[in-house]
């Protein structure tokens, strides 16, 4: 462990990030349980005075870093991204400049790592380089779920695009391909989600207002084209960010997303035959972090090409925002 003291000054480009993030982004290797303890002992301090790990720092405020533990020595060859993972991993962009990352996430790949994954989006980001040049995740889609992902590329960025998701600015628009045609053909589901199970086994139901760990839930839907009785496309618009909330909720209202094996049911899986979760982010809208709007979509995967030979649907009989003079388009 290093016992020198150090004093840095937060740039401007760090304004608004919390004090924990901003020490996980120069020494990866500090957990997060290590911060909070540096920080509750009074070792770590802005500005002179005792500061939470959650605290939003100010540009030009000085933060005492006290001695930290050494980072353990990594294995070059298992970390490094071969030339091929660079160049599928900058294949995916669908948008970028100075500040923003849009990248058109495959289904099937994880956002980040875990236990038994090691293929993820979050250590493909090490093609655009590590410490502050390495782009930040601001939210999070499922891993069979494909579609626009959106990063921040500086600490500012990554804080505005952040709190547009927490303010429940940005216009998200998902297709998503359910059995049976929902009735009315365009609404709003309001239904509180628990989560139950833990790890890989974990689950999210329907829950009651008052339930303990209940957590409020709206999604907005437009039925975009019907294939007769059987499937419909559908136009989905979360304005909270559940687990599994899109999921969950066209469960909750009898229609379950194609090619879902854990929120589906025996009928949805009979009509999915094989194909994979139906389940696309295509569309964002919000405020472009240094001014200005911001639009992304994302083409159909493979997996969604695959839902819409079945059924006969068409990307061009979709309007760009069909939540547009909605009531459901209202909303924000």
């Amino acid at each position: 462990m290093s016992r020198e003291v150090k004093m840095l000054t937060v740039d401007a480009g760090e304004e608004g990030v919390r004090l924990d993030r901003w020490f996980r982004r120069r020494w990866p290797h500090v957990s997060q349980v290590q911060i909070q303890k540096l920080a509750r002992s009074g070792q770590i301090r802005v500005d002179g005075g005792r500061a939470k790990p959650d605290q939003r720092l100010m540009a030009g405020s000085q933060v005492r870093v006290p001695p930290l533990p050494e980072a353990a020595p990594r294995d070059d060859r298992a970390g490094r991204l071969s030339l091929q993972e660079e160049r599928f991993a900058k294949g995916l962009v669908l948008y970028e400049d100075e500040a923003v990352l849009a990248l058109n996430k495959p289904s099937g790949m994880a956002v980040q790592g875990g236990t038994k994954t090691t293929r993820h989006i979050d250590r493909l980001l090490s093609a655009w380089g590590e410490g502050l040049e390495r782009p930040r995740l601001v939210h999070r889609l499922d891993r069979d779920t494909s579609g626009v992902l959106l990063l921040g590329k500086t600490p500012q960025a990554a804080a505005r695009l952040a709190g547009a998701f927490a303010k429940r600015r940005a216009r998200k628009t998902y297709w998503a391909i359910v059995a049976g045609n929902p009735k009315p053909l365009a609404g709003t589901i309001e239904t509180p989600l628990v989560k139950t199970g833990v790890g890989d086994r974990e689950m999210v139901r329907p829950a009651h207002p008052k339930e303990e760990g209940a957590q409020a839930a709206v999604t907005d839907y437009v039925t975009v084209v019907r294939a007769g009785p059987k499937a419909a496309w559908l136009a989905l618009r979360p304005h909270t960010g559940r687990t599994h909330q899109l999921r969950v909720h066209m469960n909750a209202i009898g229609h379950p997303i194609l090619g879902d094996p854990k929120y589906g049911d025996e009928a949805s899986g009979e009509l999915s035959g094989p194909l994979k979760l139906q389940l696309h982010h295509r569309r964002i809208e919000l405020d472009h972090p240094t001014g200005g709007l911001l639009i992304v979509e994302a083409p159909l995967s493979p997996e969604m090409k695959a839902g819409f030979q079945r059924f006969g649907f068409s990307e061009d009989e979709a309007e760009a925002d069909p939540f547009h003079g909605s009531n459901q388009g209202r909303r924000r």
